[in-house]
């Protein structure tokens, strides 16, 4: 209706323009990560570590806090769960930007694609964020900001294709289907 062309006009009036994603890749060395196996999700004291120990962790390496548990850290004493193993080289590419459904997808398949050559990973993740501030959640609520805005999601693959999905909303928030 007239609404809809009186949006239009100004979207174009004020050259406001779709923003490309800006993708960022870093190369973590050295990097204590927490030994996995995908069918043990609870983890096995000195075998493997659960999927609650993985997502802290994860939450550690992608806010860049340190792992290595130093009483001097004002910010953090956290240190990798037990079993872990140090990776050498480890790769951290982060997009950011308004990301379609369907890219996401492309991005899953293609990370997957990692594995049918020689390499040394035994798993890999992919997360998507939904900005904290974010007027919509799962289903058709509202997302409620409240203390931290939560609303993510975190795959978790295997080399044989298993996978985990994690998922995390804030307390007021629908639970997704």
């Amino acid at each position: 209706g007239a609404e809809g062309s009186t949006l239009m006009s100004y979207f174009s009036k004020n050259q406001i323009q779709t923003l490309k994603p800006k993708i960022t890749f870093s190369t973590l060395r050295d990097l204590q990560c927490p030994v996995l196996q995908s069918n043990e999700l609870q983890g096995k004291p000195e075998e493997s570590c659960s999927t609650e120990e993985l997502f802290e962790w994860l939450g550690a390496v992608l806010n860049q806090v340190s792992l290595d548990n130093k009483s001097s850290s004002f910010l953090s004493t956290y240190c990798c769960p037990q079993p872990n193993t140090v990776v050498e080289k480890a790769f951290l590419c982060t997009i950011t930007g308004f990301i379609i459904p369907e890219k996401i997808m492309q991005l899953l398949e293609q990370l997957c694609c990692y594995f049918n050559e020689p390499k040394l990973a035994h798993w890999l993740t992919l997360t998507v964020h939904g900005f904290a501030d974010s007027p919509v959640s799962w289903r058709e609520s509202e997302h409620g900001f409240h203390k931290g805005g939560e609303n993510l999601y975190n795959f978790v693959v295997f080399r044989n294709l298993d996978y985990w999905l994690q998922m995390a909303v804030g307390t007021h928030d629908d639970c997704p289907p």
